[in-house]
């Protein structure tokens, strides 16, 4: 197993988001869920990310935009940059996830199943994330359509 299921405090952490399509949109929503509190950087956002609660820059990126940050996540489809972005970010010690590049990650994004202060994670140590999918919507129904207590 490479990857350790913990939680991490968000609440006063700098999150960035590098990346403004499609993938970049998909992370953006879910993080929506649990914060309001990210940057988004990317020479193209989407409607989407636009929506959310983000601060949101329409440019490219700049090794700068990694001071003070807390968590990244890169997504902006161009392998080479992501790899790039990651290398940069490791040399500051910041915890990045490469989406799409299990392999560059130092965290990976569980299928999240969430009820008031219940969450519940799903991960497959980035090997079948479908099957995790499946898994959280099947804890998903059984806690809302079979009457499960949450208390």
């Amino acid at each position: 197993m490479d990857f350790l299921p913990i939680n991490i405090r968000i609440s006063d952490a700098r999150i960035l988001i590098v990346g403004g399509g499609k993938v970049a949109t998909h992370k953006a929503t879910i993080l929506s869920r649990f914060t309001e509190r990210a940057t988004v950087i990317a020479p193209e956002v989407s409607d989407g990310i636009k929506a959310l609660p983000f601060s949101w820059e329409e440019r490219d990126f700049a090794e700068s935009d990694l001071d003070g940050v807390t968590l990244l996540f890169v997504c902006t489809g161009n392998h080479e940059l992501n790899h790039h972005i990651h290398s940069l970010a490791r040399q500051r010690g910041i915890l990045t996830s490469v989406c799409d590049s299990p392999a560059e990650c130092d965290f990976t994004s569980p299928a999240i199943y969430r009820n008031g202060d219940l969450t519940i994670s799903v991960a497959s140590d980035s090997k079948n994330v479908k099957r995790s999918i499946r898994v959280r919507d099947r804890i998903k129904e059984s806690i809302e359509h079979d009457s499960i207590q949450i208390s």
